[in-house]
């Protein structure tokens, strides 16, 4: 049975930041890594969006943006329908194909608007690959339950006391899950 780990956690506390750390330490090892991260936009030090990026190609898109006009929206941001489903979703299944470990950063409210990412979500756990993810604490969808509730997925939270030492324990777990 593949590792698939979940982080969850309160905003800004490092989740991405640990996922990150996970996937270039795991590069580094020789793990092909696939799948997609996302991180801030900012114009100074006002964010002003969301960036999407695919982990295989570097390819990076704009998830979400305050000037958007168009896409659905989440709180004062319009969700960029057209790159989340060409490089988000698209990192996803390319990884599935690829990759050694699959990325999911994050299974939020702006990446849950798309049907696309959903259905490569869900093909990725079906898949048999490890992955490690992010998943929003408090998003309101049928994947996020089933990601919070498989008995087969461990969900982790990340807090200001463990966000140091997980990058280095998660590394050592999917080393040794790939042995």
């Amino acid at each position: 049975m593949a590792l698939i780990v979940f982080l969850t956690g309160t905003p800004g506390v490092g989740k991405s930041t640990v996922v990150r750390r996970v996937a270039e330490s795991l590069k580094l090892d020789g793990t092909k890594v696939g799948g997609m991260t996302s991180g801030d936009l900012r114009s100074g030090s006002a964010r002003i969006g969301f960036e999407i990026r695919d982990l295989s190609t570097d390819e990076a898109g704009v998830l979400a943006h305050v000037d958007r006009a168009t896409g659905p929206r989440i709180g004062k941001y319009r969700v960029n329908d057209e790159d989340l489903d060409r490089i988000g979703a698209g990192a996803i299944l390319s990884g599935i194909k690829d990759a050694d470990l699959i990325v999911i950063d994050e299974v939020g409210p702006m990446e849950l608007t798309s049907r696309r990412f959903k259905e490569a979500v869900r093909a990725a756990l079906a898949c048999r690959k490890p992955i490690l993810g992010t998943v929003h604490r408090n998003a309101q969808d049928p994947l996020v339950s089933e990601i919070k509730s498989a008995p087969r997925i461990e969900v982790i939270e990340v807090t200001y006391q463990n966000r140091e030492d997980l990058p280095g324990t998660l590394v050592e777990r999917f080393k040794a899950a790939r042995r």
